[in-house]
């Protein structure tokens, strides 16, 4: 049972249908061509890195767009856009130097305007960025974010076209970790106007400075990237083609791959596993995300603590991960499960005690001291979550429950993932599924979505202790004190305000062709990276 399908018959089976527009080509130019196939889920969000981030900017970026740096899996410095940077002795200005070789995919040079470009669009809150909050260290940026200063008083230079400069507020020890997000990423000045306009899938405009440049765009059915000539380091890039096709569901992913239509289907159910066991094609990994509920504060009755503690007490995690799949653990925290501490090694989680235990019967008498003896008079209250089978069966597990622990009633609603996307960022939900994925290798990621100023704070939290408290975190340049104040601010968060209700942490389930090679782990997500795969 072996998924082997040569580029020949690939172009074939998508020209009688599969794919919409197919245009048939030279087939012995097919037969040269080293490309992969990867099944991903519903085309979601914009492509631009200054707009509204979903998960089609994610595979594409990791593949099309090069950051200044990153970390490799052994946590040393892998330069890209950047050839060197230094920073000064307090850590509040960063200099930048740009590798002069870097070239957009149309063959113009890579300057320090083009990451401006992006950094300035992301700073309009009519861009829509969910990670603009993240260029808050940087002053003067979140006063021009909420209109309270000019752009041209933003902390950052290009004193040439080679060299960028960040004059950062205070000291922030995690800001190399920042530089892999979208809103530091370039877009090239002189197409990437607004996110508006459509340049970011039309291949004439859509530049990239990566491995991989956009070649074809079809909205809802697939995307193709190519081999970028230009990349500074094209050399190391064996692949010609890497085609990304949008798939409803998983079962589907999963179908496509044992018909040889795929080479690489990702985040696939539990059970492809079970089917899968001994298997070379299986591929899994741990994900460094939680599945969590945002609880919307200016909810009646959510805007109780007491009733926020009681949802969380009254639901049985084991139960819901014994049900929803093997690929789930139980978690009592907001930060990943398997996110590692970089300073001890260890898991994050486990450096610290569990933020809360479940107790139904205290559940009870905490909704009775809020007013609702048995649940009598409690409001009904709606779930929105994404029409995925993962997320449907655990609608029904969490809404089974509170019914029978606490006798409230939750109403489902199940939506498109764009939709549900664009409902939990404008605020218009009781309770919403939400399910983050580490960008960068820090608890703060995850943390700083709870932050009164954070653009992924969508439930109305505002707590200026818990602010204190990480604003804190981000100047201690002591690792076991940092580690401390974030284990408090989690416990704040989580154990003692409920401000989410964390559910479990998850594998990431993959098929993979076995003729793939050199397919990398990206350390901060877990997800997977093809820049430089091989087939």
């Amino acid at each position: 049972m072996k998924k082997r399908m040569t580029a020949v018959f690939l172009v074939l089976i998508l020209c009688m249908g599969i794919l919409s527009g197919c245009v048939t080509a030279d087939p012995a130019e097919d037969s040269e061509d080293r490309g992969i196939t990867v099944a991903i889920s519903s085309d979601t969000g914009t492509m631009d890195p200054a707009g509204s981030i979903a998960l089609t900017y994610l595979a594409y970026s990791v593949s099309a767009l090069d950051e200044l740096l990153t970390y490799n899996e052994d946590g040393e410095i892998e330069y890209r856009a950047a050839e060197s940077y230094e920073v000064n002795d307090d850590s509040t200005v960063w200099t930048f130097h740009l590798r002069e070789d870097a070239l957009w995919s149309d063959g113009s040079p890579v300057t320090s305007s083009d990451f401006m470009n992006t950094i300035t669009r992301a700073l309009d809150p009519a861009s829509g960025s969910g990670y603009a909050n993240y260029l808050f260290p940087i002053e003067n940026a979140e006063a021009i974010y909420n209109g309270e200063a000019d752009i041209d008083t933003l902390g950052v230079e290009t004193p040439d076209d080679y060299t960028i400069v960040f004059r950062l507020s205070e000291p922030c020890v995690y800001f190399l970790d920042l530089l892999r997000l979208p809103v530091y990423t370039p877009s090239c000045s002189e197409y990437a106007d607004s996110v508006d306009s459509g340049w970011d899938r039309e291949p004439s405009t859509s530049l990239s400075n990566g491995p991989f440049c956009l070649s074809e765009y079809v909205p809802e059915q697939y995307f193709v990237l190519e081999k970028n000539e230009y990349y500074w380091n094209a050399d190391a890039v064996s692949l010609d083609t890497i085609t990304y096709r949008f798939f409803d569901d998983t079962q589907s992913m999963a179908n496509a791959y044992e018909a040889g239509e795929v080479d690489v289907a990702t985040s696939l159910s539990s059970t492809v596993m079970e089917a899968y066991e001994g298997e070379d094609d299986l591929f899994v990994t741990d994900q460094i995300a939680t599945r969590y509920i945002y609880m919307n504060l200016n909810v009646e009755p959510l805007n109780d603590v007491r009733v926020r503690e009681a949802v969380n007490l009254a639901i049985n995690r084991e139960e819901l991960c014994q049900i929803v799949g093997s690929d789930t653990e139980p978690t009592y925290n907001l930060v990943a499960k398997y996110m590692k501490d970089k300073n001890t090694g260890e898991y994050f989680v486990d450096e610290a005690e569990q933020p809360f235990e479940e107790d139904v019967a205290k559940a009870r008498e905490l909704l009775a001291e809020a007013g609702y003896p048995d649940g009598e008079g409690f409001p009904e209250l709606t779930y929105n979550y994404p029409t995925l089978e993962m997320d449907s069966d655990t609608a029904q597990v969490i809404q089974e429950q509170l019914k029978e622990n606490l006798n409230i009633t939750i109403n489902l609603e199940a939506q498109e993932l764009q939709a549900n996307y664009s409902t939990r960022y404008a605020g218009d939900f009781d309770l919403c599924r939400m399910n983050w994925t580490a960008d960068f290798a820090d608890p703060y990621t995850y943390l700083s979505m709870l932050l009164s100023n954070s653009t992924y704070n969508c439930s109305g939290i505002n707590d200026p202790e818990y602010d204190s408290i990480v604003a804190a975190s981000n100047s201690e340049s002591d690792p076991a004190k940092r580690s401390e104040l974030l284990h408090q601010a989690e416990q704040l968060a989580v154990g003692e305000q409920f401000y989410i209700i964390p559910l479990y942490a998850m594998k990431s389930v993959n098929l993979v062709n076995p003729d793939i090679t050199g397919i990398r782990q990206i350390p901060a997500s877990g997800a997977l990276e093809y820049r430089y795969a091989d087939i």
